[in-house]
Formats: C-alpha cells, sequence, structure tokens
C-alpha cells in the first residue's frame, strides 16, 4: 500500500513540474502580452456601444475620404477596400445557417410555426471590428507612395458599381426566396385588443 501512495505521488508531482514548466514558458514577450491585454480591454470598453462604434468607423470612413481627394490618388487601395467591406456586408446579412444546405428547417415557414430569432453569419461586433481594421489599414496604406499604382479609375468605379449591384441583387432574392429579414429585432409582437386583465 505504501509503494502504491509514492507511486501515484511521484506522478502527480512529475505532472505538477511539467505543468509549471509549460506555464512558465512563454513564446510571447512581455510587450506583446501587453500589449494585447490593453487592445481587449478597449476592446471590451466599447463592446456595449454600439452608436458610438459606428459614429468612429464614419468618422474613419469621412476621413479616408477626404485623404483620396487630397492625394488624388491610390485607386486601388481603395478598390481593394471596397471589394473587403462589400464581402463583409454579405456575411453580415446573410443567414448562419443556408436553408438550403440544412436538413431541418431553420427558419418558419408558415405563421404556426416557432419562432426562431435570425442568427447571421457574422455578427454586428465582428462586421465592426473588420470594417474599423479594414479602414485603418486603408488609412496607413495611403502613406506609402509606392502603393499609389496608376489605374484608369473610372473603369474600377465602373466594375464595383456592377459587383455591387449584382451581389446585392443576388443577396435579396435569397432573402425575399427564404422569406428572411436581417434587420429584425427580437420575436414578433401581436396588437392587444385592448382588454387588459
Amino acid at each position: 500500500v505504501v509503494q502504491g501512495h509514492s507511486a501515484r505521488y511521484k506522478i502527480v508531482a512529475s505532472m505538477e513540474f511539467y505543468t509549471q514548466e509549460i506555464q512558465g514558458c512563454s513564446s510571447k514577450p512581455e510587450f506583446l502580452r501587453s500589449c494585447e491585454v490593453k487592445i481587449q480591454y478597449l476592446y471590451d470598453a466599447v463592446t456595449p456601444h454600439a452608436v458610438g462604434r459606428w459614429c468612429f468607423t464614419v468618422f474613419l470612413i469621412l476621413f479616408y475620404i477626404l485623404r483620396i481627394f487630397i492625394t488624388q490618388g491610390y485607386h486601388l487601395v481603395t478598390y481593394v477596400m471596397g471589394i473587403f467591406l462589400l464581402n463583409r456586408l454579405v456575411d453580415f446579412l446573410s443567414p448562419k445557417i443556408v436553408p438550403e444546405s440544412s436538413t431541418d428547417e431553420v427558419l418558419p415557414t408558415k405563421s404556426s410555426e416557432e419562432f426562431r430569432p435570425f442568427l447571421r453569419q457574422l455578427s454586428e461586433l465582428k462586421f465592426w471590428n473588420s470594417c474599423t481594421i479594414c479602414l485603418f489599414i486603408s488609412i496607413i496604406c495611403t502613406y506609402w507612395s509606392f502603393l499609389d499604382i496608376p489605374v484608369v479609375w473610372p473603369i474600377l468605379v465602373m466594375y464595383f458599381v456592377i459587383l455591387f449591384y449584382l451581389t446585392m441583387k443576388r443577396q435579396i432574392s435569397h432573402m425575399i426566396k427564404y422569406r428572411y429579414l436581417p434587420f429584425t429585432y427580437g420575436k414578433p409582437r401581436h396588437q392587444s385588443s385592448g382588454m387588459r386583465f
């Protein structure tokens, strides 16, 4: 019995040794870890303030537009940014589970069915985060002259408008086909008949 007890103690002691060694070992420098903590703190602080977050993003968009008008360049950077933001918008408007690919019905098609909320493929917070980071990167790119590649910008604008039109047309037809609205909030409430108990 004594030998079994000491064998168990050795196993536990060796597990603690390896656990301490793993916890003490870190591949990131202290500076990067402190930056990550500060960024996460800021991210957690702005999370509940959706209006303020989007106002800041609109400010970044206006600053970027002003920067493009002042420099009269960086059309390719703007085009790539527009394509990325369009992709994020489509993900934001799309349901998490596409009805045609799932075996069970996700969204109710009859009024007698149970209400299920619309679940997005990309949440509002992640959509805002990716848009804001994209705008920051695009603004930084406008300060490097080697990224000002000469292009015929009217062709890029025309191509982007056509791409935006076709993408939104497909997305709206998908919404109509599967009867979902990505901008409804909560369960629908029925009007009372005026009688309260």
